[in-house]
């Protein structure tokens, strides 16, 4: 890396910290602010290199499918859409794109508390849902990325931290930030148990609540969407009936 480089890496990773403005929730979870969207492709390919080049760089990306098809990139928590538009100006332009677009935050708050996880748990109704229900957006956004073969890129990535990432991208697409890790993802939320499930929740597997392996998002009718591995197409498993629910650890409610 030359001298120029390296400064550029250093004042860009700076100024992304410095405009950060996650508002704190409860344990973890936290309000997307402003964020950047990048780029219209075709080919999902295009969208990766982007995203890896992005996260070269120090920058937290990820790439997602769109209504449309067409497939886009977003990245960065900020304060104001002045802040997201200043910092947009100095990363793109170091990768040579010319168009971004701020996205707002989603008008439409937060509903639930997070709470200690604790072996007390008193039972709870579940909740009914509607289309605009943001689990249920959750759910439906997730669905979007069946399919494409997911892979955090970036060489700074570790083997195991697609299926985390993966549903950290469709919360965050929700206007929510939650951990990076499944087992950090694991330890927020709202407890709640299989019978309860509904669409939007996180579905956690592994060997204990110590060992954390893996997590998907729940979509209804006893399946889930999730990133099986780093590199493999993300994909709609049934959670009752198959293997994974011989690792089930438990689930938990984020909305």
């Amino acid at each position: 890396m030359t001298f120029r480089c390296f400064i550029l890496t250093l004042g860009l990773l700076v100024m992304l910290a410095g405009y950060g403005c996650a508002t704190p929730v409860a344990g973890g979870i936290t309000k997307l602010g402003y964020s950047i969207q990048v780029g219209a492709f075709s080919e999902v390919k295009n969208a990766e290199r982007l995203t890896a080049k992005l996260q070269d760089q120090g920058v937290d990306a990820f790439y997602f499918k769109k209504e449309s098809g067409l497939f886009a990139v977003r990245f960065g928590d900020f304060p104001s859409r002045r802040a997201a538009k200043s910092a947009a100006k100095k990363i793109v332009g170091q990768l040579g794109i010319d168009s971004f677009f701020v996205a707002a935050p989603l008008k439409k708050p937060l509903v639930l508390e997070s709470e200690p996880v604790t072996s007390a748990h008193v039972e709870k109704p579940v909740r009914k849902q509607s289309r605009d229900d943001m689990g249920y957006i959750a759910a439906r956004t997730a669905e979007r990325f069946i399919g494409i073969p997911y892979q955090w890129g970036g060489n700074t990535v570790v083997d195991g931290m697609d299926c985390s990432g993966f549903v950290r991208a469709v919360y965050n697409l929700c206007g929510v930030n939650i951990p990076r890790t499944s087992a950090e993802q694991f330890r927020v939320g709202r407890r709640v148990g299989v019978e309860e499930l509904v669409d939007g929740d996180l579905v956690f597997f592994g060997s204990s609540d110590d060992k954390i392996s893996h997590v998907g998002l729940y979509v209804g009718n006893n399946h889930f969407v999730h990133a099986p591995r780093r590199g493999d197409d993300i994909k709609i498993s049934p959670l009752q009936g198959n293997g994974y629910f011989k690792k089930f650890i438990g689930a938990r409610r984020y909305f």
